[in-house]
């Protein structure tokens, strides 16, 4: 079977960062043979801004609308300012054409050998495994909003915040298929603000209903957003499981969730188009959490796990070859443990090492190697 994949490097240690992903995935059709893909690069944010004018090219965004998935790079940088045309641009234009309203990002520690970089104490961090599933192309980033005018001493602006039920029941499928994916079942618990909010009471009462049609083999709790951040920053593993939420508070849980690890370096997301259920297709664009970092860009030191794992996700979710995405997983997990424990320790400067990229690369290839022995 071959697959297409489009890959956007983007900027700063982008094309770094996928350039160790790529090749982990071409590695990986060496080792199954069944197994082929048509790897094509576009420009995309910043570099197509430099070679186009515009951030996502009529070309790029062809290609990634007839792709099986896209892996991402990395987006921006001070070069490009804040002006009129920036290369965020580029990934709205993206999520809206594609529709990409489901964002999934894992909290978890690849290896157990980096819990002691989490800024929680490691009887806390132990054991964190929870996804983050983001609504994320509707609320109140998408309503109409109206700005303050400049100079008035009494102006004001607002934004507006809507949810329809089809828009919450289709994030909700998506969560359940999640956790039905696992055996036994994740648990799933919704955030919401639903003692003050509209929006919110609409989302709770649909989540509820559609599990009590749909899925009541699966167990399904509500938080108020402000509790769960609580219990993010302090006990995190009384939410394993599923976060089901909204944009906005996704936006912001989503980001608390990514610090437990301690580097942002090893963290995947995927931003799918369709329910990951093996039944059609499921476009996806697969990226790590971490941004450009220009500071670092071209120096070869950019941690790529978080690309890797990327990989995994490309591979699980659009694809629908688990086994394959296990192997990927369980290779970085062998790249990072201790060696005590019978793995390489590779360690970027992020996780207070001197490993290059290129050698980070290189230690999850051997280890697919020897998982595929």
């Amino acid at each position: 079977m071959s697959y297409k994949i489009v890959v956007l490097p983007g900027d700063g240690i982008g094309p770094e960062v996928t350039g160790e992903a790529v090749r982990v995935l071409k590695h990986l059709a060496t080792l199954r043979p069944s197994l082929s893909f048509d790897i094509e690069s576009h420009d995309f944010g910043g570099a197509a801004i430099d070679s186009t004018g515009e951030p996502l090219p009529p070309k790029t965004l062809d290609a990634c609308r007839s792709a099986h998935a896209i892996l991402l790079g990395a987006v921006g940088g001070p070069k490009w300012g804040t002006g009129k045309i920036r290369p965020e641009q580029g990934i709205l234009g993206l999520r809206k054409a594609l529709d990409l309203y489901a964002n999934i990002r894992p909290a978890l520690f690849p290896s157990e050998s980096l819990l002691k970089l989490s800024p929680l104490k490691e009887e806390h961090a132990k054991g964190t495994s929870i996804i983050c599933l983001r609504e994320l192309v509707g609320g109140i980033y998408f309503g109409d909003r109206q700005e303050a005018e400049q100079g008035d001493p009494k102006g004001a602006a607002w934004d507006r915040c809507d949810y329809s039920v089809p828009e919450v029941e289709r994030i909700a499928r998506v969560a359940a298929h999640l956790a039905l994916a696992a055996d036994p079942p994740l648990e799933i618990h919704s955030i919401d603000k639903a003692n003050v909010l509209a929006t919110s009471r609409l989302w709770r009462s649909t989540v509820t209903a559609l599990f009590a049609k749909e899925f009541p083999q699966l167990k399904i709790d509500h938080h108020l957003v402000d509790s769960a951040a609580m219990v993010i920053g302090s006990r995190p593993r009384k939410l394993n499981g599923i976060i089901l939420t909204d944009n906005l508070f996704g936006d912001i849980l989503s980001d608390q969730l990514s610090v437990i690890p301690g580097s942002l370096g090893l963290l995947p997301s995927a931003s799918l188009a369709g329910l990951p259920d093996g039944k059609g297709k499921c476009l996806g664009i697969y990226e790590p959490i971490h941004g450009s970092a220009p500071d670092i860009a071209g120096k070869g030191i950019a941690n790529p796990i978080g690309t890797i794992l990327s990989v995994g996700m490309l591979l699980r979710y659009s694809l629908s070859l688990g086994e394959e995405a296990d192997l990927i997983e369980n290779a970085v997990r062998i790249a990072l443990d201790e060696s005590t424990h019978g793995g390489h320790q590779i360690r970027t400067a992020d996780l207070g090492g001197s490993a290059k990229s290129v050698d980070v690369g290189a230690a999850v290839i051997t280890a697919l190697d020897s998982l595929c022995k």
